[in-house]
């Protein structure tokens, strides 16, 4: 018999997130999840600011691929982290402390390792992940130094990504918040210094990340080991040992759920490498617009993980009820936000797009870019609560196939048959990538609707 969570009697670092109006426990779990992610989308915006106001378009250009490129390894930590958060948000659902336990030493023991290893394999090959990304000339220089700093800085990266991904799943979020503060507050400050002071580049921008990171996962290091006794993790040697069944069913949920950002990450690398072809102006523009998405994915990320989190302890605790009511009020606040940014981007887009950089040829081809960045608004508001419920009961298949779908079949084949078959150009590439948004919409919105998700075995339970 496995030692229970006493609810009543549990520790701060762990939240009920079971109980109470349902609108109300999302948007107070949800609202340190929105200012973490507000803040890492300005620390990630920042970058291509300084860069763009102080280095101009081919530093930009640099940065906006030297940042595709290494969205792949974060995101391949994200699918795995996001895994990890699914089975503690189910253990502490079901009271299950023992397993609450195991699930850490093994998230962090994986996690940890297999940064070393992307480390090592992303540092090796990147001039030919430059090469592959059709990197213009005049910025190849500038991109592998952003991004050969960058991944010298991933085992930082997935290292506060975990340790949020577990404070999450206990329902803590607002110690997540202080971690990612701490890294924006840091890049913001370095960035200043290390491009507009001294003149560093773009090797002063990842830089300033890099440490920004480290500094970050310290910190969340250290609050782990005082409040260790809250959830029996003592950080001993013995306590990082991997247990088998854990490790199972997180890979059985992890591998899948990376294999979906890896293979949406890999489709808009793609993409862009044909983007990348047209030049530096084509590139920046495209960089630029790939910042302006993460207006409205501080909004839906938010939501999204909350809502995962939720999803996950409410399945656990067996109210399946509050699934639906958390999904609805997360697509109402997702679709409301989406409609205020999109106005916002069609009133002033010379405005926004000159935030980022002051180049007539490139403030003119954005506004050819902007139905498409509209487009990218509303994919992320709509898709985003039928994530909550594929990573909330741990389907693992079911990412596997939007994985599959959304990016390798959806983005690559919509992109090319656009930009090259019918001759639409770099416009064929920007709606392709846009359009293949709203795809998971329809392999989960039928699944949805069909109510075979009730009757779903968790993933604690296999």
């Amino acid at each position: 018999m496995s030692e229970t969570l006493n609810k009543e009697k549990s520790p701060t670092i762990i939240r009920d997130l079971t109980s109470g109006p349902v609108s109300k426990t999302l948007v107070v779990f949800a609202f340190p999840m929105l200012l973490a992610h507000l803040l890492q989308s300005v620390y990630n915006m920042v970058d291509m600011v300084v860069i763009g106001q102080f280095v101009g378009s081919v530093g930009l250009s640099a940065v906006s691929i030297g940042s595709d490129i290494i969205s792949m390894p974060t995101w391949i930590a994200m699918g795995f982290c996001n895994a990890g958060q699914v089975l503690v948000s189910q253990y502490v659902g079901a009271g299950d402390k023992k397993s609450v336990e195991r699930a850490i030493g093994t998230i962090f023991t994986v996690l940890l390792l297999m940064a070393l290893a992307i480390t090592a394999v992303c540092t090796i090959w990147a001039n030919n992940l430059l090469d592959v990304m059709n990197t213009p000339p005049e910025a190849f220089a500038m991109a592998r130094s952003y991004s050969l700093t960058c991944y010298a800085g991933l085992f930082f990266t997935y290292g506060y990504l975990l340790v949020s991904a577990i404070l999450r799943g206990m329902g803590d979020s607002r110690h997540p918040l202080v971690f990612i503060a701490i890294a924006a507050i840091t890049n913001v400050v370095l960035d200043l210094v290390f491009v507009a002071l001294f003149g560093w580049g773009t090797f002063g921008a990842a830089l300033a990340t890099v440490i920004g990171q480290a500094i970050s996962f310290i910190v969340s290091i250290a609050f782990l080991f005082r409040h260790r006794e809250s959830f029996g993790f003592d950080f001993s040697p013995g306590s990082f040992k991997v247990d088998k069944p854990i490790l199972s069913k997180l890979l059985r949920l992890g591998v899948p759920m990376s294999l979906q950002t890896a293979a949406v990450t890999f489709s808009m690398l793609f993409v862009n490498s044909y983007i990348n072809a047209y030049g530096v102006i084509a590139s920046a523009v495209t960089g630029i617009g790939s910042k302006l998405s993460l207006v409205i994915s501080v909004i839906a990320s938010s939501f999204s993980t909350a809502g995962a989190a939720m999803i996950g302890q409410c399945l656990g605790a067996g109210k399946r009820e509050r699934v639906q009511r958390t999904m609805g009020f997360s697509m109402l606040v997702n679709v409301a936000y989406a409609t205020l940014i999109s106005a916002l981007t069609v009133l002033i887009p010379r405005q926004i797009f000159g935030l980022f950089n002051t180049d007539p040829d490139v403030l003119d081809m954005a506004m050819t870019f902007i139905p498409c960045v509209v487009l990218n608004y509303y994919g992320y508001a709509l898709r985003s609560p039928f994530f909550s419920l594929v990573n909330g009961i741990g389907h693992s298949r079911l990412s596997l196939s939007i994985a599959l779908l959304d990016g390798v079949v959806g983005r690559i084949a919509l992109s090319i048959f656009l930009g090259i078959t019918i001759s639409m150009g770099i416009k064929g590439f920007w709606y392709g990538n846009a359009f293949a948004g709203y795809i998971p919409l329809l392999i989960i919105g039928p699944y949805y609707l069909s109510g075979k998700w009730k009757s779903f075995k968790l993933l604690i339970s296999r």
